[in-house]
């Protein structure tokens, strides 16, 4: 937008000072109108090609020469003004090197002006204006450099906070979802079992299915955003770590034996590291019962000096060459996101996961 106002303005400028010159000047009117064309000719023709850097300095420096023709020897001549309007159209559109050549030949050509003529008291007065402008002009073109480069900063800020923000959801509605697929599935499966052998069992199965199912409905709603519930005003608050006994209840009662070990006080986490500590041993045991189904789980929480320790074992064969799922990447960022470390591998017999979660 400066770029093009500079293209706009600056030759007009140059030709109104120009002609302006040519009324005021000592030639006579004819010569001086010739000069002030070509002058305008030049500006015209550099603004239209958009020239700038040295391809703008050249004929910017000829533009000068007109002017100079026009106004030589008399300082009250407005033709002056052009030298500063030349200097300020440089300075806007072209680098340093550029900009600072052509400000110095215009200096020079003004001092040489006055070392003419050093009874015109008007020349130390143009010499300042020009070196104004130019200064005035690299600052303005500096400052809109950095303002470009703040806006593409901050839109990359943007995008990467949008693309971090969809990662984190990702992973919220993995857990969340495969929790109450896998615990929903066990319950269904139960439940067909004992359709004919025990139609109060069954109903009791899908009875807690329908119950998992809404949970998890809930949670999808709240990772979203959507995490308004029926009570105007109220949110569904995500899990934290005194959630992780009612997680191991809904596995139990699907069916899966699990044996849970909790040392320390839970609330010391807090609700970020609690979180954290909550969706570790919820994917934990969604990937045991997924993979190793029938096999017992042990799950041991350890706050200790405010360091949660986690741990979920699980029995059965395990096939120790098999690539890292979402599954256990999302257990690893989850972890590296509060600054603690996990490690998930096979032991003697069965799967360990266990992540440290500092204070």
């Amino acid at each position: 937008m400066a770029d093009r106002a500079a293209r706009v303005i600056a030759p007009t400028m140059l030709a109104l000072f120009a002609v302006v010159g040519a009324v005021m000047g000592h030639r006579s009117l004819p010569v001086g109108l010739v000069l002030a064309a070509s002058v305008t000719a030049i500006a015209a023709a550099t603004a239209w090609r958009g020239l700038v850097e040295w391809r703008l300095a050249v004929p910017l420096l000829v533009a000068a020469a007109g002017l100079v023709a026009i106004g030589h020897g008399n300082s009250a001549n407005l033709v002056w003004m052009g030298f500063c309007v030349a200097a300020g159209w440089v300075a806007l559109v072209s680098t340093l090197p550029a900009t600072l050549t052509v400000g110095g030949v215009l200096g020079l050509t003004l001092v040489s002006e006055w070392a003419q003529q050093t009874e015109e008291p008007g020349w130390a007065a143009w010499i300042t204006g020009t070196a104004f402008t130019l200064v005035a002009c690299i600052f303005a073109r500096r400052l809109r450099e950095t303002v470009r480069q703040l806006e593409a900063a901050q839109h990359q800020l943007a995008e990467r906070s949008r693309a971090e923000e969809r990662t984190r959801i990702a992973g919220e509605m993995h857990d969340v979802i495969g929790h109450a697929l896998t615990v929903s599935l066990l319950h269904i499966s139960g439940a067909r079992l004992a359709l004919d052998e025990d139609p109060d069992e069954a109903r009791r199965a899908l009875a807690e299915a329908e119950r998992l199912s809404r949970s998890s409905l809930e949670e999808v709603r709240a990772t979203v955003g959507l995490m308004r519930t029926d009570a105007p005003g109220e949110r569904a608050p995500l899990p934290v770590a005194t959630d992780i006994g009612r997680l191991v209840d809904s596995f139990r009662s699907a069916g899966t034996e699990v044996d849970l070990t909790v040392t320390g006080d839970l609330e010391e986490l807090g609700p970020t590291r609690g979180l954290a500590a909550y969706r570790i041993v919820q994917e934990a045991l969604t990937n045991a019962v997924k993979h190793a189904p029938g096999e017992r789980v042990t799950v041991a929480v350890t706050v200790e000096s405010g360091t949660a320790t986690v741990a979920v074992r699980n029995g059965g064969d395990v096939d120790a060459s098999a690539p890292l799922g979402n599954g256990l990447l999302g257990m690893r960022d989850r972890a590296e996101g509060v600054g603690g470390r996990l490690r998930a591998g096979a032991e003697q017999r069965g799967w360990l996961v266990e992540a440290v979660l500092p204070s």
